[in-house]
């Protein structure tokens, strides 16, 4: 029986059990001769994939039947969709082996060590993505910026696109990662369908973005940390610089979790705990005035009555900022594909996504308009600290320092995850990260990742600006503008396979080699299939990018003037709150 993929891959029974086999001498050994992933014809990649989600969806409906033993004779859907409707036997996909044959002993323990990342379900997906603790508290002034019209209708224009985009990111992932050839990170995407150049400025990025995550939540919680020493009279002190290296050495020790499955269990407390913090700081704002004195000493507003706006008269930078805040609080596809990289099932990924994005967008908004409607112009970019009660803002204090030390790590789990990959295993050869020699290259790049978030927190001391900045550099492209660029240059690339010769692993190659510097390629790939789809990606990607740019304008402008009037300067012992 065939199964028949874009650009005319055939996988039948008799390939397979060639495949685990010997190949004869003329033919290609795949799996063994290349020495660069850039190598690797993209059919490979799709051929892999498929088998890699059979094997899944085959060993979820054995879980699910209490059966572990599958019958050759079954056979089982395809999980790819639209591409066909025929099935595929289970004798090609039942085994680990039936993907990793004939692969070197290197290849071997590093298909295995993805393998044995690959435990989280779709539940602590969901915990995962709503860990983020800047989202639901820098909400409020993002409506402040606004105003309520434009601020509900772009946070649910925002929140839409958001999806979409994470639905584009999840079939690019099902569609290219198997354990033979493992999507391991964002940039493994980027690579398999832009190339390598592609590849390093997503690195690049996605470490900035992490960095300066980390930075920020150690920049909240020494905030914290200064608002709860300062006691009831104010009178109480500590060098602020020193308040975010606490949290820094914090996150040395918290960083030696290297699993995200471990880091579930940690997420899952911390959703309980944001929601707490939410519920709570709203019943205290709702019979206390302002926080006058920090809304002066972080933003330079004097004291006067509450006013609220339907759209607020703000200068576009500031407008500018709020749109970016609400950016910061969709920014968790960045590490989509690292956390589908370790689930059993990642065609379940959608269900932990769809659950999580809904809770952001009813949580933050509501908390957002709640929090505005009660303090207006002087919504702190912390909301929890604009509670003017001492005994009350403590509260809120704590609870955030928990959470936010919580989502401190998972960022820095990922990050360190990234340079890992990118750098010790790639660039050096290093060892894998699940062994022992790993383990102690690891703990040293924790102290290091940690130590520059530190730097980035005491440079800036500005949660608002220095969020809407990160996210117009960095999160917008990978909440935004990448998934639809990527999802055109995957269609483009399949699509302008239909006239390809049929693909068989290990008996060559379809030779697209330098097909693409012929015309007729590009035009067959573009104006072949969903034409409209490839459309509509084009205009996203291309709005995106635009308005990443307006944002980095935006929050420069905003810095600028926000050291002009904010008590706190770089590196200094002065609190911005």
């Amino acid at each position: 029986m065939a199964k028949q993929f874009p650009g005319k891959i055939e996988l039948d029974n008799e390939i397979v059990m060639d495949e685990m086999k010997e190949v004869s001498s003329h033919n290609h050994t795949y799996h063994t001769s290349y020495t660069d992933i850039s190598d690797v014809p993209f059919e490979e990649f799709l051929h892999y994939s498929l088998i890699q989600r059979t094997q899944e969806e085959h060993a979820a409906a054995n879980l699910q039947k209490g059966d572990e033993s599958a019958s050759s004779s079954s056979s089982f859907r395809n999980p790819f969709g639209r591409w066909t409707n025929t099935r595929l036997p289970l004798a090609e996909v039942n085994s680990f082996e039936a993907s990793t044959a004939n692969m070197t002993a290197d290849q071997l323990e590093r298909a295995n060590a993805r393998r044995a990342l690959r435990q989280a379900g779709w539940a602590a997906v969901f915990y995962l993505i709503t860990t983020d603790i800047l989202g639901p508290f820098n909400a409020p002034i993002a409506i402040a910026q606004l105003g309520y019209v434009p601020g509900i209708i772009l946070y649910t224009v925002m929140g839409i696109a958001a999806f979409y985009c994470g639905i584009l990111l999840w079939r690019l992932f099902i569609h290219l990662d198997s354990d033979r050839y493992p999507v391991k990170t964002y940039a493994d995407i980027c690579e398999r369908i832009f190339g390598r150049s592609a590849r390093h400025v997503c690195t690049f990025l996605q470490s900035l973005q992490l960095i300066v995550n980390v930075g920020v939540i150690c920049l909240s919680n020494g905030q914290s940390l200064a608002q709860i020493v300062a006691g009831e009279s104010g009178t109480g002190y500590i060098c602020f610089t020193l308040a975010i290296v606490i949290w820094a050495l914090f996150g040395m020790v918290i960083g030696q979790i290297r699993t995200l499955q471990s880091f579930s269990l940690l997420a899952n407390f911390s959703v309980w705990v944001n929601l707490l913090i939410i519920f709570t700081s709203m019943g205290f704002i709702a019979h206390s005035p302002p926080n006058y004195a920090a809304a002066l000493a972080s933003m330079g507003v004097p004291m006067g009555p509450v006013v609220t706006h339907a759209s607020v008269p703000l200068p576009t930078t500031t407008k500018i900022n709020g749109i970016m805040q609400m950016v910061f609080a969709y920014g968790g596809a960045m590490i989509f594909p690292e956390i589908m990289a370790e689930m059993r099932r990642p065609m379940d990924f959608w269900k932990g996504m769809a659950c999580a994005q809904s809770l952001i967008y009813v949580a933050y908004l509501v908390y957002g308009v709640f929090v505005y409607s009660f303090q207006g112009q002087f919504t702190l970019p912390l909301a929890y600290q604009g509670v003017s009660k001492y005994s009350w803002q403590t509260v809120g204090n704590v609870l955030a320092l928990i959470s936010g030390i919580i989502a401190a790590g998972l960022y820095g789990n990922i990050g360190i995850k990234v340079a890992y990959v990118n750098v010790v295993e790639d660039w050096f050869h290093g060892p894998p990260l699940l062994s022992r020699k790993g383990h102690i290259i690891w703990a040293f790049m924790v102290v290091i990742y940690w130590a520059l978030a530190y730097i980035v927190g005491s440079a800036v001391p500005q949660v608002e600006n220095i969020s809407s900045l990160i996210a117009a550099i960095c999160i917008m492209q990978f909440s935004y503008t990448f998934p639809p660029a990527l999802r055109l240059g995957y269609d483009i690339i399949t699509d302008a396979m239909s006239e390809d010769a049929v693909y068989m692993p290990g008996h060559g190659t379809a030779g697209r080699i330098d097909t693409w510097k012929d015309s007729s390629r590009w035009r067959r790939g573009i104006l072949t299939g969903r034409v409209w789809f490839k459309a509509l990606n084009l205009v996203l990607a291309v709005g995106f990018l635009a308005m990443a740019g307006l944002g980095m304008w935006g929050s420069g402008v905003s810095i600028k003037q926000a050291f002009e009037v904010s008590s706190a300067t770089s590196f200094s012992c002065t609190a911005p709150v």
